[in-house]
């Protein structure tokens, strides 16, 4: 008898317990007003599972970066003011708007308002899809160094060629140049765990992890908020960006079953290598505490002088830094668009807003086109991924499935006039979590090229029938659709 009434006592206090956790953390859920998916799947997770659903959300529930990180994040934004005023007097961002659409000005207005960052004239710059050539390229310009290296990447991992861009790094510290290398701690760890850091360390490079993980990092923030950015810079005067990590694709996830990883990038010159000088530097002073000039002045990195016609404005991303600055632009690209609109991504789990967005441009009569890979890495992003095929089909959005490896280029062109190009994915996670940066160019030029190595991709992909599709069998809708409710987690 006395066990039983023991045995109600406890089951008691943890009915209870579980009651009180779930109304504290409901509490705290409406009061941060999250977007109301985000906010409703995870008052069903913190109900739906006793103690379990509260850890999850006290891990990954909030956008939760720690009170350093923070400081650091404000001392920035006063430094990149400064750096911003330097760049009106210098007169980068007196853009010609006549030879734009006027969607363009309004999506300057709009970047400039919500991130910081206007546009900038003055830059030039090259398109490469072999990433062969990409890293080729890369090594060459760093073997060419004759001041400074600034080096930031999501994923490294040894082997192949990108062994050859680690060479020309230790190469060039030897002869005096200053580089930085800053590498994500959960994107790369097991490059982390190679003696490659170490060899890098031991010529004078400075090596840093972005973000680490660990028991203190999860009780100050988020080990799940990473930074996904690809950033090269050389002397203050090249830069490169784009969707590659520093990875040989032909020596990287050879057993993820969904072939060699397609990307490109971009090589520029001109006004656009500040920018993302100044977002590489800023991301190194958030790790370490140091100053933005002062790394800016070590490296030799000043405002670089304009050469070529190209506009370019770079939007940066993550929590602490912005808000909804990064999804107001790719809605703004996706709304700019009148005749045509061609997307690119390897995951797209996207915000109902950019949904509808795609959405509202085909039914408005312009021509749409995704792109995405027939295999991706992850077992619940494809799922989920597939949920929203059906509703995009029906508005008259093209479909594509890349057959030829994992497309990972990360692309929009709208009109072949403006075009979005860099690291974010069409997910969640690019969108509202990891740190990113987007160039979201304005011309012709820039536009034409890329949109033509959209219809390679396009070229080697099979366009999905929506009458086949809809004869999947009821189970796989089942899990997308199951998935997909955990979309706004992913």
């Amino acid at each position: 008898m006395d066990s039983l009434i023991y045995e109600f006592a406890q089951s008691v206090v943890l009915m209870a317990t579980h009651l009180l956790i779930v109304v504290g953390l409901s509490v705290r859920v409406v009061m941060r007003r999250p977007a109301t998916g985000v906010a409703l799947a995870w008052l069903s997770i913190i109900a739906g599972i006793p103690f379990g659903g509260a850890l999850a959300y006290a891990l990954v529930g909030e956008k939760r970066i720690g009170r350093v990180r923070t400081e650091r994040i404000v001392r920035l934004r006063a430094t990149a003011g400064q750096v911003v005023e330097a760049l009106v007097a210098k007169d980068l961002t007196e853009v010609d708007w006549g030879r734009h659409p006027p969607e363009a000005r309004e999506m300057d207005r709009l970047g400039t308002k919500l991130v910081g960052l206007p546009t900038l004239s003055g830059s030039d710059g090259a398109l490469f899809s072999e990433t062969d050539e990409i890293l080729k390229a890369i090594a060459s310009d760093v073997n060419g160094a004759r001041r400074s290296v600034l080096m930031e990447f999501y994923i490294w991992n040894a082997g192949g060629l990108a062994d050859e861009v680690l060479e020309s790094v230790i190469r060039a510290a030897k002869r005096g140049v200053k580089c930085w290398i800053l590498i994500d701690a959960l994107g790369a760890a097991p490059w982390w765990k190679s003696e490659q850091p170490q060899r890098l360390r031991d010529v004078g490079v400075n090596v840093c992890p972005a973000l680490p993980v660990g028991f203190v990092r999860m009780i100050v923030g988020r080990n799940d908020v990473r930074v996904h950015r690809k950033i090269v810079v050389i002397d203050g005067e090249v830069a490169w960006t784009g969707s590659m990590n520093m990875v040989d694709p032909k020596f990287f996830k050879q057993d993820a079953n969904v072939g060699e990883w397609v990307d490109a990038m971009v090589r520029v010159e001109g006004s656009m290598v500040s920018a993302l000088a100044l977002t590489m530097i800023g991301d190194w002073v958030l790790e370490t505490g140091e100053t933005v000039i002062g790394i800016a002045q070590e490296a030799g990195v000043g405002l670089t002088d304009a050469k070529g016609e190209g506009d370019v404005q770079i939007v940066p991303s993550g929590p602490g830094q912005t808000e909804d600055g990064l999804l107001q632009m790719l809605l703004a690209t996706v709304n700019s668009a009148r005749e045509e609109l061609v997307l690119t991504t390897p995951y797209f789990v996207p915000d109902d807003s950019l949904l509808r967005a795609m959405r509202g441009a085909a039914a408005r009569g312009v021509k749409v086109s995704m792109i995405v890979p027939e295999k991706v890495d992850s077992m619940l992003t494809r799922y989920a991924s597939r949920s929203f095929y059906d509703e995009l089909m029906d508005c008259g959005v093209k479909i594509f499935l890349y057959r030829k490896g994992l497309l990972h280029t990360k692309s929009i062109v709208a009109d072949r006039r403006i075009s979005m190009f860099g690291t974010v994915n069409l997910d969640m996670r690019s969108i509202w979590i990891n740190y990113e940066v987007a160039a979201f160019v304005y011309g012709q030029k820039f536009g034409e090229a890329l949109f033509q190595l959209q219809q390679s991709y396009i070229d080697d992909s099979d366009l999905l029938d929506p009458a086949d599709w809809a004869k999947r069998p009821e189970w796989q809708k089942f899990l997308e659709n199951a998935f997909r409710l955990a979309g706004p987690l992913l």
